[in-house]
């Protein structure tokens, strides 16, 4: 199996859950302010242009119609009318209003908005090391499929047609995700940290194990055995290209996998305990409080929030 296979089967727990819709249209000579939850990504596509994006970090992006843009840690940024559009003529997008709800001019910008969790299937370091916009643009050579899909989402934005809003949420479902897999592959071994582990046909294997059954006991030797080195070599390797240990990054891995689990509100702590590993629920709850500083029960409570600057 190739290193391209592996990063395809990694990428194949990416999920976009709690994705949030809005048909919007951009006041004349204005824009429009986002503010994100922390963890909460925002992907834009633009109907009618064209739209400047002020990232979070500063810069400006011009798009054109058809044009999308994912900002996959969502921050504070705006969609302006124009380049020059001043603070004080941006208008707070108010997540809040009904996507129907929203002032719609026939001639205005028009923008097809929303606000999703990137879930990378345990892979969180992934959202860590990509840039804070990605354009669709950079794919319409090595992806042409994904025009097709662009092309869609204009003639749904558009049209108004029956049952619009749920394609669109499908449609950029899509986008995003091809997004994401096309900057991931883009990248070679030679980018270092853990997208070169990712392209590294030995370390690969060892993360595909962790990922593929995170319940099982692992130790260094067997992940070693996993990537075909000895132990020694694997260690070092591993260490040199993750910036974290193999069991720690095993731990990690279970922990990221634990919180999105827990926020099913069907899914009891015990299930959780047991589908990771952990042979009795106290042995789980004293991992993931020593990991994310809250014990399990009570971040399903609702009663603490995890601390996931904590994972790596």
């Amino acid at each position: 199996m190739s290193a391209s296979d592996l990063i395809s089967e990694l990428l194949g727990g990416m999920r976009l859950c709690g994705v949030q819709f809005r048909r919007l249209s951009l006041p004349p000579a204005g824009g429009l302010g986002f503010s994100n939850q922390p963890g909460r990504g925002q992907f834009h596509f633009v109907a009618r242009g064209p739209v400047w994006l002020r990232s979070p970090g500063g810069d400006m992006h011009c798009l054109q119609s058809g044009d999308a843009v994912l900002l996959p840690r969502g921050g504070r940024h705006a969609l302006l009318a124009g380049p020059q559009v001043g603070s004080g003529a941006i208008q707070a997008f108010d997540p809040c209003l009904a996507a129907e709800d929203q002032p719609c001019d026939p001639q205005a910008t028009l923008l097809f908005s929303c606000c999703m969790q990137l879930e990378l299937g345990g892979m969180q370091p992934l959202v860590v090391a990509m840039p804070e916009v990605m354009r669709v643009e950079t794919l319409q050579d090595s992806a042409p499929e994904i025009r097709p899909l662009l092309e869609a989402m204009e003639r749904e934005s558009l049209l108004l047609l029956a049952g619009h809003g749920g394609i669109l949420a499908r449609l950029a479902e899509v986008v995003a995700a091809l997004i994401v897999r096309g900057w991931v592959t883009g990248l070679g071994a030679e980018a270092g940290g853990y997208i070169g582990a990712l392209h590294d046909p030995r370390l690969s294997r060892a993360l595909l194990a962790m990922h593929r059954h995170p319940e099982r006991p692992w130790t260094v030797a067997t992940l070693a055995s996993e990537a075909g080195q000895s132990r020694s070599v694997f260690a070092q390797r591993f260490v040199r290209g993750l910036g974290v240990a193999p069991l720690r990054y095993l731990t990690d891995l279970r922990m990221r996998l634990a919180l999105q689990r827990l926020a099913d509100e069907q899914v009891a702590v015990e299930r959780v305990a047991e589908a990771l590993g952990y042979g009795s629920l106290a042995a789980f709850s004293r991992a993931f409080k020593r990991a994310l500083g809250v014990s399990p029960g009570a971040m399903k409570r609702g009663a603490a929030a995890p601390g996931q600057e904590r994972l790596r």
